[in-house]
């Protein structure tokens, strides 16, 4: 469980701000919502395979400049 500690002289918010991006990086939220509903082993695979599909789709049309 991710958790920030309030610095001195920190506002709340920017605390909280903070605690949001640190979450977001580790993937909690993410994680969160995968578990939320149950997804068949055959659902996930095709999910996997259709964001393959648009991730190689992509790189065909925009090649990454180095």
């Amino acid at each position: 469980m991710p958790g920030v500690r309030i610095r001195d002289d920190e506002s709340f918010e920017k605390a909280l701000r903070r605690f949001n991006k640190f979450c977001e990086k580790s993937g909690v939220l993410s994680d969160i919502k995968k578990h939320q509903h149950f997804e068949k082993p055959s659902d996930r695979k095709k999910r996997k395979i259709n964001a393959a599909k648009r991730k190689a789709r992509r790189s065909k049309i925009r090649p990454r400049n180095r």
